[in-house]
């Protein structure tokens, strides 16, 4: 007879842990440190391993859990994996967090997986609900530009999930600033709160630096989430030694390869640890610090494949304050 687990119980003191930021002018708050199902969520994962992380980042303040009906492998199960969790073990703190997911990229076969048509992006918001078990998510992404649509029909899609009743809230992923600022014109006038974009940022990858996305989202009153923080890992002290056996370079080259390794890389981690050490942190500290002393960010996206990387995360809220001088080496060194 299998053992039966004790049921959950949220840690009392979650929200003494973190200072939750207001996302852009709107009223939603979000915690500095958000957790992602991109990775380790889907069927390669085993479900004691996912509650555990779950839990972690909620027993820390984490109220904030970003997916995608792409999430996996396989597509889909993410969501799947994550409504489980939710319904089974989670379901009177359901209003206490904040739940997202997105449509954008291809999810199923024939003539109607137009990434940003009204037709895929309603669909995959109703399968999304349907394997989350919600009747609504609190932000619905559009997850990518997608030149072969109409903005229009688009924008008019993402008015329709919140009319519809189906998402509070809509953003925008992978959008360049001047496309940003085109949507946010059209969703104010159809009176639809667009209060938020999710675009990769890090030290070492500046494209919301050069695409105009940041300074659009200061200008506008726009809330940040941003994902990579740790640059897939290159961001930390993992490879300073070698490449570990455990590490995703060695058991999942999907994302990042031995060929991204090379010694000109490894010498900018090696000068970004030196710094980091100098401030009394781990470079993955540094790198989720230097991202949350940016006035645009609201947020900080991490993922996790066991619970002590959630916490290793979320020591970097710990010193957010960079002096000028850190701040230019840190420019110089990432080649700005």
């Amino acid at each position: 007879m299998l053992e039966q687990q004790p049921p959950y119980v949220a840690a009392e003191d979650r929200y003494d842990k973190l200072e939750y930021r207001r996302c852009g002018d709107s009223g939603l708050k979000l915690p500095p440190v958000s957790f992602g199902l991109w990775h380790n969520f889907g069927d390669l994962t085993p479900m004691a391993q996912m509650k555990s992380i779950i839990f972690t980042a909620f027993d820390n303040g984490i109220t904030y859990f970003d997916i995608a009906d792409n999430y996996g492998p396989e597509p889909g199960q993410a969501e799947r994996n994550f409504g489980e969790i939710l319904h089974r073990h989670m379901a009177r703190h359901r209003d206490e967090m904040v739940i997202s997911s997105k449509a954008g990229y291809e999810m199923w076969f024939g003539p109607y997986g137009d990434l940003g048509s009204r037709k895929h992006l309603l669909a995959g918001l109703d399968q999304s609900l349907q394997r989350l078990g919600l009747d609504y998510v609190d932000i619905f992404y559009h997850h990518h530009m997608d030149s072969s649509t109409p903005l229009e029909e688009t924008m008019g899609a993402l008015a329709q999930a919140v009319h519809s009743g189906k998402a509070l809230y809509v953003g925008l992923s992978n959008y360049d600033g001047p496309t940003m600022a085109k949507a946010a014109e059209m969703l104010h006038e159809m009176h639809v709160p667009f209060i938020i974009n999710q675009n990769r940022y890090n030290i070492l990858d500046r494209t919301v630096e050069h695409n105009g996305l940041l300074d659009a989202c200061g200008q506008l009153g726009k809330g940040l989430v941003t994902f990579s923080p740790l640059e897939q890992g290159l961001l930390t002290d993992r490879y300073l030694n070698g490449i570990p056996a455990d590490s995703r370079i060695a058991h999942d080259p999907r994302f990042l390869s031995k060929a991204d390794l090379t010694e000109s890389r490894l010498q900018q981690i090696r000068d970004l640890n030196a710094i980091a050490a100098d401030r009394g942190q781990t470079l993955a500290e540094m790198a989720v610090a230097w991202l949350l002393a940016h006035k645009e960010v609201t947020s900080v996206l991490v993922g996790a494949s066991k619970p002590s990387q959630v916490l290793d995360d979320l020591r970097g809220i710990q010193n957010t304050t960079f002096s000028d001088d850190e701040l230019a080496k840190i420019d110089e060194i990432a080649g700005r």
